[in-house]
């Protein structure tokens, strides 16, 4: 059975937003590796039209980007609108009920699912799917933005620390 892992970069005051900040060299090289061993990746219709930017090459990109970007597309994508019609490459959409879609997900694959956005997270902590939650702590105030944490807030168990590359700080947290 797959886990479910909702995993973002986030500021010191709790918000998310990837024109904000970004990983340094060895935490990108962190989350390429962490693409390479997911069994795929659950988004919401915002993140995923963000992230579908490495469907298609770019020629300023480094290896690392490159990396990253293979290991993206090789794996499939579920992304959760009411709004799209279609999706790109190895990606589908998620119809019907979400509960019912995600428990199937969930039985039907192993290894992790990345769960992508803020919103489909708020949803997937109501409904109690989300197995574990990683904050990518870095050390900047944004003042505003999407909050990690966009709705009901969990009751959590802090379970590992880890800091990754010269800033960050990996927080990884179960449901208590």
């Amino acid at each position: 059975m797959a886990k479910l892992v909702f995993g973002m970069n986030q500021s010191l005051d709790g918000y998310v937003d990837h024109t904000g900040f970004g990983p340094d060299p060895v935490l990108f090289q962190y989350f390429v590796d962490q693409a390479r061993a997911q069994a795929g990746s659950l988004y919401g219709r915002r993140l995923y039209e963000i992230m579908s930017y490495w469907d298609d090459d770019h020629p300023e990109w480094d290896e690392a980007r490159r990396d990253f970007a293979m290991a993206w597309r090789s794996h499939p994508k579920w992304v959760v609108s009411r709004t799209l019609k279609t999706v790109g490459p190895n990606a589908s959409l998620v119809t019907g009920d979400l509960e019912t879609a995600v428990r199937d997900l969930k039985a039907s694959h192993d290894g992790e699912i990345e769960v992508g956005g803020p919103d489909l997270a708020r949803t997937l902590t109501e409904l109690g799917l989300i197995d574990e939650y990683r904050i990518y702590l870095h050390p900047v105030v944004l003042g505003s933005g999407s909050p990690f944490f966009a709705g009901s807030k969990p009751a959590l168990r802090l379970v590992e620390s880890t800091r990754i590359g010269g800033e960050a700080v990996r927080l990884t947290y179960v449901r208590a």
